[in-house]
């Protein structure tokens, strides 16, 4: 993969979408399998998810959701189309340009939290900042910032069997703003959580774009995330129906 001599990507392989658009979606096809049995995810999905904001997608389990938020975290590859993130087309980019970019500029929260079983709280939140070899000091005020802010600070020393699962998926998203990402990427954040817990986790996903600076993907069936959410946008039949304003617009 060519770079400057400064480091940073050749010219051509950061395409610019404009000072608004995070995240720039075009023609976006995913199919698996092959034949009859051939399951389209995706059929030319467009998206644009402008920065600073908090844009929901919404649909019926199965529809594509989650094969969507792969493909604009890199962890996929589509089939057609286009991804462009923080100014990089993924179509373009080499795996370990698009590692970098997951590390350095995306945050990913996961249905399942993904947390490490044998770490603390406080361990887990600092895995990004060791992988980008952040100096201890900061990390660990990093990391005391964010435990904190998600209001886990006296939970800190304890591992994720010893958490609740509104817990365990606060760690996460502090674990996901670790490395202060441009693009936060959240897959039905509140879905496995109580009434009370799920406002607590809407309200940090608020917090991570009005107060980190975060652009945020999330997927969700969630009425009170849909509804403060800056966009919602509709997956079915592997494409993109409407568009509606959240409270976050208003």
């Amino acid at each position: 993969m060519p770079v400057s001599s400064a480091g940073t990507p050749a010219r051509g392989e950061r395409e610019r979408t404009g000072p608004e658009a995070m995240v720039t979606v075009r023609g976006l096809v995913r199919t698996y399998g092959g034949g009859p049995a051939a399951v389209h995810a995706l059929r030319g999905v467009d998206l644009e998810v402008p920065r600073g904001e908090l844009v929901a997608v919404r649909g019926p389990s199965g529809v594509g959701k989650t094969t969507l938020l792969n493909l604009v975290g890199g962890l996929d590859r589509p089939d057609g189309g286009q991804v462009v993130v923080d100014g990089t087309d993924l179509s373009r980019a080499g795996e370990k340009r698009l590692l970098r970019l997951r590390r350095e500029r995306i945050g990913f929260v996961f249905q399942n939290f993904g947390l490490v079983p044998v770490l603390t709280a406080a361990e887990n939140v600092g895995v990004p900042l060791r992988l980008l070899r952040t100096p201890w000091r900061e990390r660990e005020e990093r990391v005391g910032h964010l435990l904190s802010l998600v209001g886990l600070a006296e939970h800190a020393a304890q591992r994720p069997g010893e958490l609740s699962g509104g817990q365990q998926q606060r760690v996460a998203i502090a674990r996901a703003l670790a490395n202060r990402p441009a693009l936060l990427i959240a897959d039905e954040p509140t879905s496995q959580l109580d009434a009370e817990t799920r406002r607590v986790v809407t309200d940090l996903l608020r917090a991570a774009v009005e107060d980190e600076g975060a652009t945020a993907l999330v997927t969700t069936h969630d009425e009170d995330l849909l509804e403060r959410a800056d966009r919602v946008f509709e997956l079915r039949d592997g494409l993109l129906a409407g568009e509606a304003e959240g409270a976050g617009q208003r």
